[in-house]
């Protein structure tokens, strides 16, 4: 089993950036497939980012294509998100997720969420 908690979260205005950090306990963190996933008010959660296990491989949404980039510090069982040239539509409260598998809504291990307000 593991244990996620987000932190990073915060108000920003248009054009910023934010760099979100999720920590994960246990000793097998680099087992885990590791992703983001974001809930706006009154729509479903979705996909932001997703990194494998060895961190080689990254996959975005393409909403956030170019501007978001996931990372994962296996040392330090830790999994970030550098969010630039933020958007208002990017407000939502953030979830780290973990899979041995693969991260998808609906399995795995999921944090409490760190909110993200981006201001026009």
């Amino acid at each position: 089993q593991v244990q996620l908690v987000e932190s990073g979260g915060g108000l920003v205005q248009a054009g910023g950036s934010l760099r979100l950090s999720c920590a994960a306990s246990g000793r097998t963190f680099s087992q885990y497939d590791m992703g983001w996933f974001r809930q706006a008010p009154g729509k479903e959660r979705e996909f932001v980012a997703r990194i494998t296990r060895s961190g080689v491989y990254t996959y975005y949404a393409d909403s956030v294509k170019g501007r978001f980039t996931i990372s994962r510090d296996n040392a330090k069982n830790a999994v970030y998100l550098q969010m630039n040239n933020l958007k208002p539509e990017d407000t939502a409260v953030y979830y780290c997720a973990a899979d041995r598998v693969v991260v998808a809504t609906g399995r795995g291990y999921w944090g409490q969420g760190t909110q993200v307000t981006v201001s026009s």
